[in-house]
């Protein structure tokens, strides 16, 4: 028996995958990083790979060890990098290293001299997100040096890439300006001699939306698990995380009760109280207090008062629930239960945070579809 859970349905994600796959004639990297958007690593590693994926993509040197040590053996580009991180352990597993800059370049070519292997390097331009990547200012002399520690031995430039600011609004006219800049970027790499068999820029969002951002490769993150970038599209996805758990009690009380700390809320009438042993330790966000939607007995509640560390408490008026009663904060919504992107609406988010919040130590992560 259990009292709450997390559910990760991997034929949703072969699906999507899938369906990213035939939107595009480029490579796919299926974006892995934050344990999967909380969905869990290696098991949606594996089904993106068996859904036509070719490569990975994480944030941190851990991130990307894990799925070595796994026994992964395809492309992972690992892009989040902070200075004196021992890349020669990357290096030696054939991990893809991000460089924005000349400093990340130079413990690049450190760690490959350490680990008597070259260092496989994307090379990223800064083309308008003002984050990770060098500026156009700064771009000729990292390609520079990439191409020197390259004719040395120490570097082999596998990627040039950059990420948009604004994909999930197509049509948005960032985009054009940060594709024109990408290209210029990798017209200026071709002429100082670094001409990278991979070239990338294209999200989730674009990925779905502008083939002309393809290149060689796409990287979709959020579609991979079936929410759609773009707000009022679906695409044909399929969301993949359940989170639900079961009623602990339920009792009768009389109009004008304050319920949970604070007494925010009030009954407007004697009604039955259900509570749900989920709260912001396990991933619900406080800012769903008294908004947030729930499935129980058919009905989307909205949750009653604060939300607590350990669990909410929904008002069920003259309902009949009981302890036991599976309580479904968000789902498929092919139930009529509440979706991940309701609960961003509810709570003025994005359905990227709701997902990631979840599957964590104390609420145990299960599987459905093939592999499972």
């Amino acid at each position: 028996m259990w009292q709450a859970e997390v559910r990760v349905d991997l034929d949703a994600i072969r699906d999507n995958v899938a369906l990213l796959r035939s939107r595009t004639t480029a490579e796919v990297m299926a974006v892995v990083k934050a344990d999967a958007y909380g969905h869990g690593t290696l098991p949606v590693a594996r089904a993106a790979l068996e859904s036509g994926a070719s490569w990975l993509g994480v944030c941190t040197l851990d991130e990307a060890l894990t799925l070595r040590r796994a026994g992964v053996t395809v492309p992972v580009l690992a892009w989040l990098l902070a200075p004196g991180l021992p890349l020669h352990e990357g290096v030696t597993a054939g991990v893809d290293l991000g460089a924005g800059s000349l400093a990340q370049l130079g413990e690049m070519i450190d760690a490959a001299r350490r680990a008597g292997r070259a260092a496989r390097v994307h090379l990223k331009i800064d083309t308008g997100l003002a984050r990770g990547g060098a500026t156009p200012a700064d771009w000729p002399a990292l390609v520079e040096a990439a191409a020197k520690a390259a004719a040395d031995g120490t570097v082999e430039v596998v990627g040039i890439w950059s990420h948009f600011v604004y994909a999930d609004a197509p049509g948005h006219d960032t985009i054009d300006r940060q594709l024109d800049a990408f290209r210029e970027g990798v017209a200026t790499a071709e002429r100082l001699g670094v001409d990278a068999p991979y070239k990338h820029i294209a999200n989730s969002a674009a990925t779905l939306t502008r083939p002309d951002t393809h290149f060689d490769l796409v990287r979709p993150g959020i579609a991979v698990y079936g929410l759609s970038p773009v707000a009022g599209e679906r695409y044909g996805l399929r969301p993949a995380m359940t989170a639900r758990a079961r009623v602990t009690l339920t009792k009768r009380v009389p109009a004008g009760q304050g319920v949970s700390y604070g007494h925010t809320y009030h009954t407007d009438r004697e009604t039955t109280l259900a509570v749900v042993p989920l709260g912001y330790a396990d991933g619900v966000p406080r800012h769903a207090s008294n908004t947030g939607p729930i499935e129980l007995g058919g009905k989307v509640r909205r949750i009653a008062g604060r939300v607590c560390m350990d669990q909410v408490v929904l008002d069920c008026g003259d309902d009949p629930v009981a302890a036991g009663d599976v309580a479904t904060l968000f789902g498929s919504g092919a139930r009529g239960e509440p979706t991940a992107d309701d609960w961003a609406e509810a709570v003025g988010t994005i359905n990227y945070e709701i997902v990631t919040r979840f599957g964590g130590v104390r609420v145990p992560r299960h599987y459905d579809g093939v592999g499972a």
